[in-house]
């Protein structure tokens, strides 16, 4: 297979290069984080709910931790086929989080949601450069298309 020119230079660009390690990044981990709301492997989830959402969410803890990890594995999956929604989708997912562990036995979960603010900020910037590229790709594809003229 031989690159072209343009897909050569898109290759060596640093931005480029950030967007496909976020874009792995946010593909790959909420997938495992998701599977693992299913089976605990590394930690027991519902302990991280804080008790004013169990509250207001049907069943138990662990039956909204099937509900979460079903979330972040489709989340997961859109960052890997349209990371230009994902990236938000991602970033708008994490900033929940972000709440629920501040508001879970305050100051008890503060590094962690550090942590997550830290990712969610990492997933802004996944989809914004997700539309950068996306946009640049729509332009170039556009301008490539002759206009048919009809006859009068």
């Amino acid at each position: 297979m031989t690159l072209t020119s343009t897909e050569n230079a898109r290759r060596t660009d640093p931005a480029y290069q950030v967007f496909l390690l976020l874009r792995t990044g946010f593909t790959i981990a909420p997938i495992l984080f998701g599977l693992d709301k299913f089976f605990n492997w590394t930690v027991d989830w519902t302990q991280y709910l804080a008790p004013w959402i169990n509250d207001i969410v049907p069943g138990s803890a662990q039956d909204f931790m099937y509900f979460v990890g079903v979330v972040e594995i489709v989340a997961g999956l859109t960052v890997l086929v349209a990371p230009w929604i994902g990236g938000f989708l991602v970033a708008a997912w994490l900033g929940g989080i972000v709440v629920n562990l501040l508001t879970n036995n305050p100051p008890e979960y503060y590094d962690i949601a550090l942590r997550d603010f830290g990712l969610f900020l990492a997933a802004l910037a996944l989809g914004r450069l997700a539309l950068a590229f996306r946009t640049a790709q729509v332009r170039k594809a556009a301008t490539a298309v002759e206009p048919v003229h009809r006859a009068a």
